[in-house]
């Protein structure tokens, strides 16, 4: 798991029922590695929800987007609370960067190349459209890292970071069920993914940005020290 240094600031885990959750996962002697990979578990019954919404007819037109939802929601949940359980209660693991990183990967590709899937009831593009957004959100991360690895603070600037990104999935989810009654089905998941690849794209640039100005920074500060 994260230091408390590197991790993602975030007001939830203040909240009380999020503390008593992860006091009540501590004492039942679960792993934050164990709630990391179930978060792959909630993702991937999101994933099989929107691929079949795709196809759903009916009142399972509504009810499917809710149960994306669920998911979505039950994969974020995860997240906060792998954190919380490894520094709060004080049960990080030597490895346990790699079980906080690779499902987070994992489920962002499931959720945004489903979503894609979802909209290519509207426009067969929606496929390549959810992929890209997949590649993207893995860029947002990989530039965060390769960023600490140089020595940069670590950075969780958005406009589309992995919550904003959920938030923005679980919207476009939520207007789905919409859909069958108000306009084309498919067109929520749609722009929520152009939302999030231009988003993304933003992220990546700034996020790039903010390594560069520290490494330029942190290189000039020694040479000024010589010159005085």
């Amino acid at each position: 798991m994260p230091s408390s240094d590197n991790r993602r600031p975030l007001k939830s885990r203040n909240h009380r029922l999020a503390q008593r959750a992860a006091a009540w996962l501590s004492r039942r002697r679960c792993t934050p590695n164990q709630i990391s990979l179930a978060s792959i578990g909630f993702a991937a019954f999101a994933t099989l929800v929107l691929v079949a919404w795709r196809h759903a007819t009916g009142g399972a037109q509504w009810v499917l987007p809710l149960l994306a939802i669920v998911g979505i929601q039950g994969r974020l949940l995860c997240n906060l609370l792998d954190g919380m359980v490894a520094v709060e209660g004080g049960r990080s693991t030597p490895d346990g960067e790699l079980y906080n990183d690779i499902p987070d990967r994992i489920a962002d590709a499931l959720l945004l190349a489903a979503a894609g899937y979802a909209a290519g009831t509207l426009w067969s593009g929606g496929i390549w459209l959810g992929w890209l957004a997949a590649l993207l959100a893995v860029a947002t991360a990989y530039v965060r890292m390769l960023g600490a690895s140089m020595g940069a603070p670590m950075s969780f600037i958005g406009p589309m970071a992995k919550p904003h990104r959920m938030a923005l999935l679980s919207g476009a989810c939520l207007l789905s069920v919409l859909e069958p009654y108000l306009w084309p089905k498919g067109w929520a998941l749609l722009l929520g993914l152009g939302v999030v690849v231009v988003g993304s794209a933003l992220t990546i640039v700034r996020r790039t940005r903010a390594i560069h100005a520290h490494c330029m920074a942190a290189a000039d500060r020694p040479a000024r020290g010589e010159d005085v």
